[in-house]
């Protein structure tokens, strides 16, 4: 592996008002969690392995799984679903869906997002997977892959059922994978919206947001509340100032009052006290490096994703760049190929790590390419 060092380095650029120096936080919930979205890095915690029962937070991995089947194709916003007579008989906060009534996917999307809707909850899995059990067992699968290890669902809308529990830090994972589809924030932070619905179209709904937050705290982009007498109240938030985008969950919570000013304690706290990097987007070129027996001399090396790094106010070291890439790189070469790495050092010490890969293609040359390049090289000396 061949090292490179890129002598840049970025000054930590501070406010002019120092960060608040916080005393060790305290919740009064069961179990808690603040985690910075671009790296993932955990923030705080507290209990955050222990499993519970989430309630309607349940609903971000029904609506994760829904932008990953409208982003693949499997579904579209705008298709039919057929209300079935098992999702028109849930309980609990509903839209009052009739079996054999036809919503669009959109319209199930956001009386999950809104209201928060049982009924249209199970409609959406159905939709996904054809059956309610078998959306359950992809829920399960998905939760697997995103290392939700303290997680099992038994159903779609969080009603209260045994052996469904999940825990703060895999909430977190998921919230963390369902804010990658940015269209789902203009859902989840919308107030209030009315619905039609009943075979007939006849009913009105008038949906509004559980969520107080996107009304009351400045950069809310989510996520989902929940509640029931067995998991009391409960809440995954989510806010962006600048490069700083955090999310917080609460559960356990004694009252719906308390989860909102846990989370927003929380907030509170990663924005006074922690700043995010950028570093580069995806797809930047990082590194152009020779390549032998090929159609081109030189491939570029590109992110694999965004990178940020996070970093405590007030710190005053500096951040590197460690462009490490393999020796002797021969093609064939895929687009996508990992070919290296971006360390991030902050004062020496590795605080993350991206992938370098393949911007495009890179196929063997040609003989008669190979025997131009060596008599060429024979005439210039090189």
């Amino acid at each position: 592996m061949k090292k490179k060092t890129i002598s840049l380095f970025f000054l930590i650029i501070m406010l002019l008002n120092p960060a608040v120096a916080f005393a060790e936080l305290e919740v009064t919930c069961k179990s808690a969690l603040l985690m910075d979205y671009n790296t993932g890095k955990v923030i705080f915690a507290h209990n955050e392995h222990e499993k519970l029962p989430p309630a309607s937070v349940t609903k971000i991995m029904t609506l994760l799984l829904a932008m990953e089947a409208i982003d693949s194709g499997k579904l579209k916003m705008d298709d039919k679903v057929v209300i079935s007579q098992y999702a028109s008989s849930m309980g609990g906060t509903q839209i009052y869906l009739e079996q054999g009534e036809v919503q669009t996917v959109e319209d199930l999307i956001k009386a999950v997002s809104i209201r928060s809707a049982n009924d249209a909850a199970v409609a959406l899995g159905e939709a996904i997977s054809g059956t309610n059990e078998g959306f359950i067992n992809l829920m399960n699968e998905r939760a697997k892959t995103l290392g939700m290890n303290n997680t099992h669902f038994v159903n779609s809308s969080g009603l209260p059922t045994e052996n469904h529990y999940t825990t703060a830090y895999d909430i977190a994972l998921m919230s963390r994978e369902l804010m990658k589809h940015s269209d789902i924030q203009k859902y989840l932070t919308t107030y209030m919206e009315d619905i039609l619905v009943g075979r007939a179209k006849d009913d009105t709904q008038v949906m509004v947001n559980t969520n107080k937050l996107i009304r009351d705290y400045e950069g809310t982009t989510g996520i989902k509340t929940g509640s029931t007498n067995e998991a009391k109240y409960c809440l995954s938030a989510s806010a962006k100032r600048g490069d700083l985008y955090l999310i917080s969950v609460i559960l356990g919570a004694e009252t719906s009052n308390i989860r909102f000013n846990e989370a927003t304690k929380l907030l509170d706290y990663g924005f006074a006290n922690y700043d995010s990097i950028a570093i580069g987007k995806k797809g930047d070129v990082i590194a152009k490096i020779p390549i032998e027996k090929a159609s081109q001399r030189n491939i570029e090396l590109v992110l694999e994703r965004d990178s940020f790094a996070l970093l405590p106010k007030g710190n005053s070291g500096n951040l590197k760049k460690e462009v490490n890439y393999k020796e002797n790189i021969k093609s064939p070469i895929k687009q996508g190929d990992v070919l290296g790495s971006l360390t991030i050092l902050l004062d020496n010490k590795e605080i993350e790590k991206i992938n370098l890969i393949a911007k495009n293609d890179v196929e063997n040359a040609k003989i008669f390419l190979m025997l131009k390049r060596t008599f060429q090289s024979f005439i210039t000396g090189n």
